[in-house]
């Protein structure tokens, strides 16, 4: 069944086998299973192991592990890929790369033959052997050691059977598994991040299944053949997995191969010290996406939670790039505590980003593209939309230290900002009296509780009550009843908008759009 090595191409497996030991280059992975959609943990496994290879000039792997064909969400592989390069995370090979790398295929499911060919090597040194274990007789071990209040674990039977045995059971085409023996050697593991970690796996589990009856590898197995093929170098993964390390160096022990340098991220959590959790809608990138966050702001809020840079860096707020993170990043500098995430600070953070662009002459103006689009679309029906750049680029300046997303402008509460009146219900007003106020506003400087001082003075000086020049204002600058106040209307538009829109007012007069003479009342 697994007499396999005929069938592939040795002169294949020796030019991988040599790619391998003659890499020099930092080379490292991200190797998510497509079983959902990128969440905040996994980006965080995505970015150390990115800004570690760009520190270091290496390269930045993806690897897509989907030998379990029974929790294959379609079109979660796209998914991963298309939020990565949002993030701005350059996949250099893998699917979603420019480049066709030379270590592939990348998926999996893709590298069968590859698998078999290796579980033949270990059945042949004697460090693998047939498991013959009905499901049935597996599932008796595990309700007998529930039983007897132990750890279910395999009993590893038929490590022991002898070769007169494996024939017989060969012959009569029994169903079989591959599974690697564990022995009490401890392989020692110096973590990156956490220092010697010591696990001797034999005392807690039976000899794990590396090859189904299926013919498809588990995780463990596959993980480490392709880590070995793929020339990866630095292996940073969840520290959830660092159990399973030792497991993994008897494997590339029973191999004769190198393994590579092992650093394992602690826990994500939540600010309470809660364990994140994949059921939580909110983490998921997607979520993070629609709610309107910038990729840069969610990369800085993931790094001020687990460290990697020096003290100093997050004890003021700003944003980096991912070049200047990639830059300053140490592996040395990693927590070995678990990060907790503070929600407040990815918005700070967010909003520091808002500024930032406005402080770039390139990114100011896509910025301004981008309003303009999403008001587009939030106003689809709208015909008398005011788009104007300058305008756009005052409302962008105003937000910036007060509003965490973008399309927050778009609100309901601010349809005045982008939607111009077309009709105007405006009592008690003359014409001439309006002509005035405009005239007194352009000289006065546009600050609320400035503009509310100003208003309140003409009210008195014009013998006009100011609930009534209120109503008027708000009717001329918005259409609408309700609303922020006037003078914050007003400091929110910028004098240049709020003048021109009482101008309108004055020139339009009513939803006919008649002109109106001196002494008419406007409305």
């Amino acid at each position: 069944m697994l007499s396999l090595k005929n069938s592939i191409s040795l002169r294949f497996i020796k030019q991988i086998v040599y790619q391998r030991y003659a890499s020099t280059q930092v080379r490292v992975r991200f190797a998510p299973s497509p079983t959902g959609h990128l969440h905040l943990g996994g980006l965080r496994t995505a970015l150390y192991n990115y800004l570690y290879a760009r520190h270091q000039n290496g390269k930045f792997l993806l690897r897509i592990e989907d030998t379990d064909q029974t929790r294959l969400v379609p079109g979660a592989m796209e998914s991963l890929i298309e939020d990565l390069q949002w993030a701005g995370i350059e996949i250099d090979e893998g699917p979603g790369s420019k480049v066709k790398g030379s270590y592939g295929p990348y998926i999996q499911s893709q590298r069968t033959k590859l698998y078999l060919y290796h579980v033949e090597t270990l059945l042949q040194n004697g460090s693998a052997y047939r498991c013959f274990c009905t499901e049935r007789r597996l599932e008796l071990l595990r309700k007998e050691a529930l039983r007897t209040r132990q750890v279910p674990k395999y009993d590893n039977k038929c490590r022991y059977l002898s070769q007169k045995q494996i024939a017989e059971l060969l012959g009569k085409s029994a169903p079989f598994c591959i599974r690697f023996k564990l022995n009490d050697y401890e392989v020692p593991l110096n973590d990156l991040i956490y220092g010697p970690v010591h696990h001797n796996v034999s005392q807690n589990e039976g000899d794990p299944v590396i090859m189904k009856s299926d013919q498809f590898p588990t995780y463990h197995f596959a993980n480490v053949v392709d880590d070995h093929m793929m020339a990866i170098t630095h292996v940073f993964r969840g520290v959830e997995w660092q159990i399973s390390t030792t497991k993994h160096l008897l494997l590339y022990r029973a191999f004769g191969w190198e393994p590579p340098k092992f650093g394992h991220l602690p826990l994500l959590v939540n600010a309470d010290g809660t364990k994140l959790s994949k059921r939580q809608g909110d983490i998921g990138i997607k979520s993070f996406r629609e709610k309107g966050y910038f990729p840069t702001a969610l990369l800085n809020y993931v790094v001020s939670a687990g460290g990697g840079f020096p003290h100093e860096q997050f004890t003021k707020p700003k944003v980096y790039s991912l070049g200047e993170l990639s830059e300053k990043f140490t592996i040395e500098n990693v927590n070995s505590h678990p990060s907790r995430l503070n929600p407040d600070l990815l918005d700070e953070f967010n909003r520091l980003q808002i500024i930032d662009l406005l402080n770039s002459e390139d990114a100011t103006e896509a910025l301004v593209e981008n309003v303009q689009h999403l008001v587009k679309t939030t106003y689809p029906t709208e015909t008398n939309l005011d788009l104007n750049s300058t305008h756009i680029l005052n409302i962008l300046k105003w937000s910036s230290k007060r509003l965490t997303f973008i399309k927050d402008l778009t609100a309901p509460k601010l349809s005045f900002l982008w939607v111009k009146p077309t009709s105007y219900k405006i009592e008690a007003i003359t014409k001439e009296q309006m002509g005035t106020l405009i005239e007194s506003l352009e000289k006065e400087e546009f600050e609320k509780d400035h503009l509310n001082s100003v208003l309140k003075n003409y009210c008195q000086q014009n013998n006009v009550k100011f609930p009534t020049l209120m109503k008027c204002l708000r009717s001329a600058l918005s259409g609408l009843k309700e609303g922020p106040g006037v003078a914050e209307m007003m400091e929110i538009l910028g004098k240049r908008v709020t003048l021109q829109r009482l101008s309108d007012a004055v020139v339009l007069g009513d939803a006919d759009g008649r002109n109106m003479k001196k002494g008419d009342r406007i409305g």
